[in-house]
């Protein structure tokens, strides 16, 4: 199944623009961002007959907003992006989708105007200790949405090069390959990995790795795709074209891609829509 992510259309709530992407012909719609409705799910429940939703990171958006972080060692960011999730896997359940896709951990609490922009220095947590934490939450929330008949998926996170340079680290956990591949191995095999290859081709070119090689590496764990395209210096969701560098590396059949491109109009989505369906038919064609 091919998604439109919501994520692109700022100060609306999710109903809206999922509304506006369904007179536009789009049937299958990933919930990202967007503004906060207290009538939100209720509102989304009317468009479950005619759309196909699936849920991503910091959906649903709170009253009072934050930044995501299961490897946060602050313990209150930390039981608050618990139960954001918990809340995320009910509304998987009353809306009937199967999944819900989140972001990996960070090293440090950004604030909700630095996301997507140059983050200040500042001391970091310890990386095993994050990663701890991170397991850990997420094992328990794997637990909790198995229950609930609801596959977790971890996104890859992005370093920029304005990143890179201002910490002369990486404050941000599973941008490469290696470190992808450890944490998955001690998560429950419930769990699974979203791809986002914009991050990809940031991360490998802030890292100084081949993006490919998360292909391979991290092959048997990946179950689906976020899809848009970048100068390699930030994720600034641009549409991907017919030639773009990620189309060879694409499982054909894993029923999860998602067109996660800012800034356009639906009938653009669209075409974009109409250039994955083709690419995935060739890719399957020539296997």
């Amino acid at each position: 199944m091919i998604y439109v992510s919501t994520g692109g259309f700022r100060g609306r709530p999710a109903d809206a623009v999922a509304a506006e992407l369904l007179s536009a012909g789009v049937k299958s719609i990933e919930l990202s961002g967007c503004e906060y409705s207290e009538t939100l799910l209720e509102d989304l429940r009317l468009l479950v007959p005619e759309l196909e939703f699936q849920l991503h990171n910091y959906f649903p958006p709170p009253a009072d907003p934050f930044v995501l972080n299961l490897g946060s060692l602050d313990k209150q960011v930390g039981e608050r992006s618990i139960a954001h999730v918990e809340q995320a896997i009910q509304w998987c359940v009353e809306l009937g989708t199967s999944r819900y896709s989140f972001h990996a951990g960070f090293l440090l609490d950004p604030k909700v105007d630095e996301l997507g922009r140059r983050i200040p220095a500042r001391s970091l947590f310890n990386r095993d200790e994050s990663i701890e934490a991170f397991i850990s939450r997420v094992s328990q929330l794997a637990e909790i949405a198995e229950r609930a008949g609801v596959a977790l998926m971890i996104e890859n996170n992005v370093l920029s090069a304005n990143n890179a340079k201002e910490f002369a680290s990486n404050p941000l956990l599973m941008c490469d390959p290696e470190e992808s591949q450890n944490i998955m191995r001690r998560l429950p095999d419930s769990v699974t990995q979203l791809i986002d290859v914009a991050h990809l081709k940031v991360s490998a070119n802030s890292l100084g790795f081949k993006p490919e090689s998360m292909f391979d590496v991290c092959s048997e764990r990946i179950t689906g795709y976020h899809l848009s395209d970048n100068n390699g210096l930030e994720d600034s969701n641009k549409p991907f074209a017919d030639d773009a560098w990620f189309w060879r590396y694409l499982k054909p059949d894993v029923g999860y891609y998602s067109v996660e491109v800012y800034d356009c109009a639906p009938e653009v989505l669209v075409q974009q829509v109409d250039l994955v369906h083709s690419k995935l038919q060739k890719i399957s064609q020539s296997l």
